[in-house]
């Protein structure tokens, strides 16, 4: 069990990572890609509902013409307001803008769920560290192709990096 955090809504932003129909169906560990989607689902409304950045990052393979099926976010996870991001590399910032866009609101510290623990989420929160971000990883809104992968993430890089939560530890103030 984790300690509640509470963070300033106005200064915050959740970030999504990688949640299309191709990744969430995978076999993932420690829980289903449907489970972490409904757990991103719910923290995506909370915040919105106090006016915090949701941003959605999804991948796209680059040098290909068409994009394999199923890259596009979840139907109906993008919401107006909320900030698309395409990405080309495993994490969410190199080339994409979304330093800029996140300043431009006022963030200073970035929630992280989605899928692969490890690997997009991950490399996006190492370099969103490397910028100056302060840090939290919702630990039940990701999950990896091995639950070896998740843990090693969960309990040895996330803690020096932030702070490891659990959605229902999670509280926004409006600000």
């Amino acid at each position: 069990m984790t300690a509640p955090l509470v963070l300033e809504a106005a200064r915050t932003a959740l970030v999504l990572v990688d949640l299309m129909d191709r990744i969430v169906a995978l076999p993932l560990e420690p829980r289903k890609g449907t489970e972490v989607l409904a757990t991103c689902e719910e923290l995506a409304a909370t915040f919105r509902s106090v006016g915090a950045t949701v941003v959605l990052v999804r991948v796209e393979r680059p040098g290909v013409a068409e994009q394999p099926p199923g890259s596009g976010l979840v139907a109906g996870l993008l919401k107006d307001g909320d900030v698309e991001i395409v990405k080309r590399t495993i994490g969410g910032f190199h080339g994409t803008g979304l330093d800029d866009r996140l300043r431009e609101r006022g963030v200073t510290t970035l929630v992280f769920g989605g899928i692969a623990t490890n690997l997009g989420v991950e490399s996006t929160a190492r370099a969103a560290g490397d910028l100056g971000y302060d840090l939290v990883f919702v630990q039940d809104a990701m999950t990896a192709f091995t639950a070896a992968e998740h843990d090693a993430s969960v309990r040895l890089d996330f803690p020096r990096l932030g702070s490891v939560v659990e959605a229902a530890n999670l509280t926004l103030t409006p600000g």
